[in-house]
């Protein structure tokens, strides 16, 4: 995020309302780099300086003169009337900053934006206009996409949102969620939003890393250091100075380990294994895990200190199952991966609908898993009911599914299926050839 606005130029300004005033406003946008616009009281955009007109304007379709809410959401109301958070609202009422992230109707489609308002006082104190300041979040996607993160429902939208407000700063983060909901995809996204973004971004996979290894991977070691060490290994810590050290499942580092780990943290130095001279180290921290680090405490398996040392700010991921107004876009997303460079795959109204109706318990992984898996059998691009069914899904992963048409197993299809064998095939959209291969392989052929 860039640095906040300069307040002295928009707090107050003292030519009364109206066109003196807006060209005033008008004078100081045109020297911003980022894209701002001055609204009245009651919504209507005055006018918009050359960035934003170049960011988020269309040709021959001139903004001003025009409500806020209808140019950025084409509602027909407020935002807050629409069930959104209204910065508007909020800034008359604190009569101060308010920031919001919300997603805007752009010349390139829907796309996630970081507004910041301020109200304008004149001399008597009465807020006159506000000026805002907007920003496209380069880190997540409102649209289908080929890679990063992916979603555009509210509990999406409330952790890129946090992801937005730390990032710029240096502190520890800690992610906080199931596995499978893509923690390092946010931490990659913290990184990416930092002043580090250029550096490295170098991951740690905390999970059976032995006292050893791990000391040895963390701090590098010198030639000699132990058996089989033939030179000097630079370790992690060294490959990510100046950029983000990502230490994924920090639930599973020793307990021995902590410490060295804890000392690093607070003293930003530390040593490679069998040298006796200190390194300083020079790392943005972010962590993630899927357990629960209270109840380790509690079990003393986790060090409390230590803790708070990588919580200076958590953020909670959502699991996939709050989040079903994402999983069509999710879906769109992985088709466009798993298509790159091959054929290009669909998936039809059907499948889609049993998609968003299971519960998903490996949260994005299994559902891109299940996918991939199908794919396999959609020998024409789209997948459909008897292709989610035909992948050799795990014992009972759609046994909590409503009994819909072809939402059923294949053996359960063939076994209530009144008609005849090429009938079924059809209705399955399969040749009956592949239906009798499918069969077979299920012992009912």
């Amino acid at each position: 995020m860039s640095t906040p606005m300069p307040t002295p130029a928009v707090t107050k300004i003292e030519p009364s309302p109206g066109a003196p005033m807006v060209q005033s406003l008008i004078s100081f946008l045109e020297h911003e780099v980022q894209p701002m616009i001055v609204l009245d009281p009651n919504y209507t955009i005055l006018a918009a300086n050359v960035a934003y007109q170049r960011q988020f304007g269309s040709i021959g379709q001139p903004v001003t003169g025009h409500k806020c809410y209808r140019i950025s959401h084409h509602y027909d109301a407020p935002c807050d009337q629409a069930g959104e958070h209204c910065p508007m609202k909020k800034a008359r009422e604190l009569r101060g900053p308010d920031r919001v992230l919300h997603i805007h109707h752009t010349p390139r489609g829907p796309e996630h934006v970081a507004v910041e308002l301020r109200p304008i006082f004149d001399a008597g104190g009465t807020i006159t206009a506000y000026v805002e300041r907007l920003e496209v979040v380069r880190s997540a996607s409102a649209k289908p996409s080929e890679e990063g993160l992916v979603g555009r429902s509210a509990p999406f939208n409330r952790v890129l949102s946090a992801l937005q407000r730390v990032a710029p700063s240096m502190l520890s983060v800690l992610l906080l969620g199931e596995s499978g909901t893509g923690k390092e995809l946010f931490a990659r996204a913290v990184h990416e939003s930092s002043t580090r973004a250029a550096g490295p971004f170098v991951v740690v996979d905390c999970s059976g890393l032995t006292e050893t290894l791990f000391e040895s991977e963390l701090f590098g070691h010198e030639k000699g250091a132990f058996t089989g060490a033939t030179s000097r290994k630079p370790g992690l810590v060294d490959t990510a100075q100046g950029g983000t050290l990502f230490l994924d499942e920090i639930g599973d580092v020793p307990l021995s380990m902590q410490v060295k780990l804890l000392r690093l943290i607070e003293s930003g130095t530390y040593r490679r294994v069998g040298s006796v001279e200190t390194q300083h180290a020079n790392f943005r921290l972010v962590a993630a895990t899927h357990k629960s680090l209270e109840h380790m405490m509690a079990r003393g398996e986790f060090r409390q200190d230590l803790y708070y040392r990588i919580s200076a700010f958590p953020i909670a991921l959502p699991p996939l199952r709050e989040r079903p107004d994402d999983i069509a876009l999710l879906v769109q997303s992985f088709l466009r991966r798993a298509g790159a460079g091959k054929r290009p795959l669909t998936i039809d109204a059907d499948a889609m609908a049993q998609l968003q109706r299971r519960p998903w318990p490996g949260n994005i992984r299994e559902l891109r898993n299940v996918l991939d898996r199908a794919s396999l059998f959609a020998d024409d691009g789209v997948i459909r009911v008897e292709q989610l069914l035909a992948a050799p899904v795990e014992q009972g992963a759609w046994s909590g599914m409503a009994l819909r048409g072809a939402s059923i197993p294949l053996a359960e299809v063939h076994a209530t299926f009144g008609g005849t064998r090429k009938e079924l095939a059809a209705h399955l959209g399969l040749s009956e050839r592949t239906l009798y291969r499918r069969l077979k392989a299920l012992g009912i052929a």
